[in-house]
């Protein structure tokens, strides 16, 4: 489910690989409809489908919705990204305050509650600073002070949008960063950007050049916890070199990966949708699992001694003139097609046992 941008697309084609079907859901034809009693979610004015696995993305305009549809199906669905996930990846603060819970680094930053508040900020802190809005992707909403005079200017910019802000450290790393690609507990790509002449921020869609690079088990670790403390399995990490060492400076949910595919070589997308194939086929392993054990209980089934014999009370279905067993009793048995048996019978009564 997306905005349908050429990373998702090829996403969407590498699912096929895997999976025995697959929906290209344009988010922009879904709604979710909520009462005291139910969470609907329609699509194109019908019902979406319950499916095992659900991929969501989408810019921060759309959060509030994405955060709606993945709540509806987050109990019975596999999803990579947690229904909360799209409120707090796509919001700049939320995503510092996660990365300071877990001990994360990054640049010290400032939440300010007033223009005032901020300009005595700007007589503190060391320049060139950054100033940020919550929300924004590549790159945009992000500006650069390199005197008190350009940030108090850029503040009275700022006053006149009615728009929060955060004040933040500037890191010198001669214009470039690191993304790292984050799925499951791995980096499967990451490559260093490096900005234009005249632009600091180093983002591909910004003009900036990239280089495939392999991260040291330090860094890959921080990108991976990254991920974790803002609840994604997949998502991109950016990070800094300073020289204090590693530093995110942000997590975004919804990557371009057309750049880091070209730069690395490395087919991010097969690797994205092997991942969610097997996430969602253990999901799924697991619910049946959980409905086995919740019939077993029903029906007064004992978990107790694997040699232990049960008793079950049902009617026998018959195919043409064949005895089918219920499945209940082949999960009781743990019988194998290789296995040779013993068949007794007589009327009124069978008894097979394993030779």
């Amino acid at each position: 489910m997306s905005l349908g941008s050429k990373s998702s697309l090829m996403t969407f084609e590498a699912m096929k690989k895997y999976f025995d079907e697959v929906e290209n859901i344009d988010i922009k034809g879904v709604e979710v409809v909520l009462s005291s009693k139910k969470l609907s979610v329609l699509y194109n004015g019908k019902t979406l489908q319950k499916s095992d696995c659900m991929y969501a993305k989408g810019s921060f305009r759309y959060a509030p919705l994405l955060r709606s549809i993945t709540t509806a199906f987050y109990n019975s669905t596999y999803m990579p990204i947690k229904p909360n996930t799209f409120t707090i990846g796509h919001d700049k603060l939320l995503t510092h305050l996660a990365l300071q819970h877990y001990n994360i680094p990054m640049p010290e930053t400032y939440v300010i509650s007033s223009i005032n508040a901020a300009k005595k900020i700007l007589k503190q802190v060391q320049f060139p600073i950054i100033l940020k809005f919550p929300q924004g992707t590549q790159g945009k909403g992000v500006m650069f002070g390199d005197s008190f005079a350009s940030a108090s200017s850029m503040l009275d910019t700022i006053e006149s949008l009615k728009q929060p802000f955060l004040i933040q450290e500037y890191v010198e790393t001669d214009g470039s960063d690191i993304r790292a690609i984050v799925v499951g507990d791995n980096v499967v790509a990451a490559m260093k950007r490096k900005a234009v002449i005249g632009e600091k921020r180093a983002n591909i869609h910004a003009g900036a050049k990239g280089e495939a690079i392999v991260l040291d088990t330090f860094s890959r670790k921080i990108a991976v916890n990254t991920a974790k403390s803002i609840g994604a399995e997949i998502c991109a990490v950016d990070i800094l070199e300073s020289v204090k060492g590693p530093e995110v400076i942000e997590a975004n949910l919804s990557p371009g990966l057309q750049g880091i595919i070209e730069v690395t070589k490395i087919d991010v997308v097969d690797k994205i949708a092997k991942y969610l194939y097997e996430k969602a086929k253990h999901f799924s392993e697991k619910g049946k699992s959980s409905e086995t054990s919740k019939i077993f209980e029903d029906l007064g089934v004992s978990k107790a001694g694997k040699s232990a014999e049960q008793q079950i009370v049902s009617n026998l279905d018959f195919r043409s003139d064949r005895i089918l067993l219920p499945k209940l009793i082949t999960n009781l048995s743990k019988f194998d097609e290789q296995d040779e048996v013993v068949i007794k019978a007589s009327k009124g009564k069978v008894m097979v046992e394993k030779l």
